[in-house]
């Protein structure tokens, strides 16, 4: 069920109306069905899978604890929990490689067979990708670390622990929340609301903003040229690049807003995923502010684990390599997303290594610290090397990417910034124009985030007449501009492949 669906829109009010109206006792309950609708409606078999996880976990939990406070020796103890963590990835890693990654293991293992010049062919494997898969695998392992480390207490209330792993707000594409902060949400159901009906209700429509005007514009125009990118040459591969780090921003951000949004409504505080990342000065900030809910779970159960910084710098960029590589991994089963990945640990390697001769460099040529200028170079220089990353996360394969990435540099059409050629890629020059104000606003708004200013909290603060004129304003924006109509096939939310 897509958030952009009209099923959706007729499920969402139905599940809040009955989730108020119901004794609070029997709201865990009523959530845990509807989340569990809510996945189905994609594939109702593969909620064995979701089911398997939530089980394997909740055990595990159980388990743990029950570990902990045995009466056993300290060194037993710590083996056993070790084995019960050992034994709950293991399992929910089977899962998710044969899946996700079974495919992938026999195409590699069939080139490096061919290279070898051994004629072994391994079939590959009819399985459909289960939707969200990556993203409650990854929050049902981080509750059984959490229990492990003695950070929260095992749940004992199955159900409440079967809601936390399948919310639905943000079952399939995230955020991936912690134990610590959604579980006890769970445990005390909110009562009705008005701040959190207008609030959610604001976080939503920002959200469809972010996909049906932006999101879904942008799309047309990037499949256009990186669908044909043999034609399409030059400076439109440059424009494409440079709107798909835009699309893929709204895209994400704009499901994760919305999550936000539906869960505010049901009084569930979920954590920010994004926090104007392409405003970042440097990759490791960016990193700080785009998706951080995966990021941080990447720092603190692989990152930190593996010895962080605290081993010398040689560990410390062998570690970010690793995690980095391992994030790729995680978002597609391609070795284009794991060179992604390794791109993005190594600028933070560059980086790392060049900050004296940068200092050196700032102080030799005078410059400011710190002064809108300095600032503005190294968010330009930042978005560059993002942007130049997301080539291989967009392109079909590695050896399209450095095709793509070989035809922008010796581009030789620049007349195409000029002559409404532009027009000729899937968007005509209205919708072309507007995917450019709608650009716009998003930075007009992501500038006033990073200067901490809450839109929300400045509509609250209006009279009531103010607020019910600002959501009327954005729905018919929304309505008006939105890809909608004939024609139009709603797009899904690019994340819902990992």
């Amino acid at each position: 069920m897509l958030f952009n669906s009209l099923q959706f829109i007729i499920f969402f009010p139905v599940v809040v109306g009955l989730y108020y109206l119901i004794p609070q006792k029997f709201r865990t309950y009523w959530l845990l069905a509807a989340s569990y609708y809510f996945y189905m409606c994609w594939n109702a078999k593969y909620v064995l899978l979701l089911l398997f996880s939530t089980i394997v976990t909740y055990v595990s939990g159980l388990l743990l604890e029950r570990c902990a406070q045995g009466e056993k020796e300290e060194n037993k103890r710590r083996r056993q929990k070790k084995l019960c963590v050992a034994a709950s990835f293991f399992l929910n890693f089977l899962i998710l490689f044969l899946f996700k990654y079974l495919n992938f293991g026999i195409d590699s293992l069939n080139q490096v067979l061919g290279h070898l010049h051994i004629t072994l062919s391994v079939p590959a494997v009819d399985l459909l990708l289960p939707v969200g898969i990556s993203f409650y695998t990854f929050q049902a392992l981080g509750y059984t670390v959490d229990v492990y480390r003695g950070e929260i207490s095992a749940e004992k209330n199955f159900f409440r622990y079967a809601l936390f792993v399948s919310f639905f707000p943000q079952l399939v594409a995230g955020p991936i929340e912690r134990s610590k902060n959604l579980l006890r949400q769970l445990d005390k159901p909110a009562k009705p609301c008005f701040d959190n009906f207008r609030d959610g209700f604001l976080l939503m429509l920002w959200g469809y903003f972010l996909k049906l005007v932006l999101a879904d514009r942008i799309a047309v125009f990037v499949d256009t040229v990186y669908g044909d990118f043999e034609t399409y040459t030059g400076v439109y591969l440059i424009v494409a690049t440079l709107l798909f780090a835009v699309q893929i921003y709204c895209d994400f951000s704009g499901y994760s807003v919305i999550a936000m949004g539906a869960a505010k409504i049901l009084g569930i505080q979920l954590m920010e995923n994004f926090d104007a990342p392409y405003l970042a000065a440097s990759v490791a900030q960016f990193w700080r502010r785009w998706h951080i809910s995966l990021s941080g779970w990447f720092r603190d159960y692989l990152y930190i684990p593996l010895g962080g910084n605290r081993k010398g710098k040689i560990r410390k960029y062998g570690n970010l390599l690793i995690t980095f590589g391992v994030s790729g991994l995680w978002h597609g089963a391609d070795w284009s997303y794991v060179i992604w990945g390794l791109l993005n640990g190594f600028w933070q390697i560059v980086g790392d290594i060049l900050s004296p001769f940068k200092k050196k460099m700032v102080g030799l040529l005078d410059i400011k610290e710190g002064s809108l200028s300095h600032k503005c170079l190294r968010v330009v220089s930042t978005f560059f090397l993002v942007d130049l990353a997301w080539v291989f996360f967009r392109a079909d394969s590695a050896f399209s990417a450095l095709r793509i990435i070989k035809r922008m540099i010796t581009a030789k059409n620049h007349w195409v910034w000029f002559d409404g050629s532009l027009y000729n890629c899937g968007l005509n020059q209205k919708n072309f124009t507007l995917m450019i104000w709608g650009i716009l606003l998003l930075f007009a708004a992501d500038l006033c985030k990073y200067k901490g200013i809450r839109l929300r909290e400045v509509v609250a603060k209006q009279d009531y007449w103010a607020q019910c004129l600002t959501v009327t304003a954005a729905a018919l924006g929304i309505l008006v501009f939105g890809m909608w109509g004939a024609g139009y096939d709603a797009a899904s939310f690019i994340y819902f492949q990992f």
